[in-house]
């Protein structure tokens, strides 16, 4: 296993509903209207790469995935004929309802927490006359939004995707491990001010080099040593120098070894 030398401690500040978001967003569909085989499918495929990461995935998660195989099994079943009910008493026998009710209520909490979190930043770059000092420098991720889990995940599934077939006789001589990743990163961070996601990943050879390397990207955004953002929604993720990153990263924690 590649986390067995060094355990990620990663936790997952984002629940469901975030998840189910992002990918009603990332397919450009209608909340109204969540085509819900396609949105369980892919519900179930991250949450497959999140425990083959070994991510601590709270039980909300499970919950969720189980609301969603029995919406699922609902709308596979036959829809009787209901003649001479109103049209919104139709609305509320679709299976999906109250959980489009849900995600409705909670979008609107997140899009207000996002539009105060972006009056904060504009608020931290206003200074009052009599302030001194108050020229600041332009920071090269500034304009970046910061990525969430899921966008890593997604990214990272496409890596996964570019390697079909693995060798075996060079997956047994090549082992790699998660701080040999880390120092690699960080060594690359070292010599440019960002960098590419994409690029971590285009000499990995096999699953096991893809996992550790991610896992170490993971390490070091939690350490504060690397940052990720986007410049667009769903655009392509870049790494930056995080706030810790002139503090040399934490040693791996040898109690947790296998």
């Amino acid at each position: 296993m590649a986390t067995e030398e060094y355990k990620v401690r990663l936790e997952v500040f984002e629940g469901p509903l975030d998840l189910l978001l992002y990918l009603i967003r990332k397919d450009e569909v209608e909340i109204y209207d969540i085509p819900i085989e396609r949105i369980t499918r892919q519900y179930m495929e991250y949450m497959d790469l999140m425990r083959m990461l070994d991510l601590n995935i709270a039980g909300d998660f499970l919950v969720m995935a189980a609301t969603l195989m029995m919406i699922k099994s609902r709308t596979l079943l036959p829809i009787e004929e209901r003649e001479g009910l109103p049209e919104i008493e139709e609305e509320e026998e679709d299976p999906r309802w109250d959980l489009v009710r849900q995600l409705v209520e909670y979008k609107k909490f997140k899009d207000v927490a996002v539009h105060l979190e972006d009056l904060e930043a504009r608020q931290e770059h206003i200074f009052g006359r009599e302030a001194e000092g108050g020229a600041w420098e332009d920071d090269p991720g500034a304009s970046l939004k910061d990525v969430s889990i899921f966008d890593l995940i997604s990214a990272f599934q496409e890596a996964l995707k570019r390697v079909q077939r693995e060798d075996l006789k060079e997956i047994f001589t090549e082992q790699f491990t998660v701080a040999e990743k880390i120092e690699e990163i960080i060594g690359r961070m070292q010599r440019v001010e960002r960098l590419s996601f994409r690029s971590l990943f285009e000499r990995a050879v096999s699953r096991h080099e893809l996992v550790c390397t991610f896992l170490a990207l993971l390490e070091l955004i939690r350490l504060r040593q690397v940052r990720a953002g986007q410049e667009s929604p769903l655009g392509d993720i870049l790494i930056l120098r995080g706030a810790a990153a002139d503090e040399p990263p934490a040693p791996p924690d040898t109690e947790n070894e296998a």
